[in-house]
């Protein structure tokens, strides 16, 4: 437990001079009842004759004290708290072929685009990370909910080498198996490629979901499906976002001319086997019913919480029980 005003905590001093006073008064009690001879003698009877009862009141009094000043102090708490929670990945193709301008201006602005207006239209409970893969795979935004981060992180993006479909949705796997680790960011050094995912229970990850934004063009191994399944083993739906024209472009790499197209038949597979939708970059309006559809899933989270109106109520509560036990025992409040 913190506290936001700690130096309220010195009133606490007051708690043992109370327990001093309180004693002394006893003293005096006992020493004015013998004084009295046979007087004092009955009436030290009747004190005895109540017992312990006739400290507990004070002791109530002095612990809803002790509370009070603790709720002054404005404890923080680490508290679990259930809440609804939903992830996407973001899983964006890097791959040379990105550069293509059949989409203006090029594949990889328009998937930028598409994926900036789908994050402004997500609801605080969900959390949003990013992924980019070529021809292997790197996470390079964790699920947060901070909006402003993964929008840096997605125009950070810039096309690279081949494509392997694989080996993205596999680090999309991972990211959300990882949960909140710190942020890497992008750069153009090659990223190794993911590690194949740990095994889990089926259905683990239903409340999230994989949104890849590619052109479908696969040129390097493993094959997609293999990933796809162990997406699909873990409960994880893959919406795929098409980027590019069915006509294609002409795209020079390394001095050679390369025509490259939108391959929608593989990313339709890859949503249809996941249970999920295929959608197009031109129609980003549409990106809205993949979050409509998320599973939202209760989750116990830990965040720090301050407690002082507990505090104050359970002392609030305390006294009323000592008064109580006063009035019911001796017939008044000490």
């Amino acid at each position: 437990m913190t506290f936001i005003w700690p130096p309220m905590l010195l009133c606490l001093i007051a708690v043992p001079l109370l327990v001093a006073v309180y004693l002394q008064m006893q003293r005096r009690r006992r020493a004015l009842a013998a004084n009295y001879g046979s007087f004092g003698l009955a009436n030290a009877a009747r004190v005895n004759a109540a017992g312990i009862r006739r400290h507990i009141p004070p002791v109530i009094f002095l612990l809803a004290l002790t509370l009070l000043i603790l709720a002054l102090a404005r404890p923080q708490s680490i508290v679990l708290l259930p809440r609804l929670e939903g992830t996407v990945i973001l899983a964006f193709d890097v791959s040379g072929s990105m550069a293509a301008d059949d989409l203006k201006p090029t594949r990889m602005a328009a998937a930028i685009t598409a994926a900036q207006g789908f994050i402004e239209k997500q609801p605080p409970t969900v959390a949003i990370g990013v992924v980019a893969f070529s021809e292997s795979g790197i996470a390079v935004q964790a699920p947060t909910n901070d909006q402003d981060a993964v929008l840096a992180a997605i125009n950070r993006l810039r096309p690279q080498r081949g494509t392997s479909l694989a080996s993205g949705i596999l680090a999309a796997i991972n990211t959300i198996a990882a949960g909140k680790q710190p942020t890497r960011l992008y750069s153009n050094l090659t990223p190794t490629a993911s590690p194949s995912p740990t095994p889990v229970p089926p259905g683990t990850y239903s409340s999230a979901v994989i949104v890849l934004l590619s052109d479908g063009e696969n040129n390097s191994n493993p094959d997609p499906l293999l990933a796809v399944q162990a997406a699909t083993s873990r409960g994880i739906r893959i919406y795929t976002v098409g980027v590019g024209s069915a006509a294609g472009a002409d795209l020079k790499i390394d001095g050679f001319s390369i025509h490259t197209q939108l391959d929608e038949a593989t990313l339709q597979a890859i949503a249809q086997l996941t249970n999920a939708e295929y959608f197009n970059a031109e129609n980003e309006d549409d990106l809205r019913s993949i979050y409509q559809n998320l599973s939202p899933q209760l989750a116990m989270k830990s965040e720090k919480q301050e407690i002082t109106a507990l505090l104050a109520g359970a002392s609030i509560f305390v006294l009323l029980i000592g008064i109580v036990a006063s009035l019911l025992w001796f017939g008044r409040a000490p």
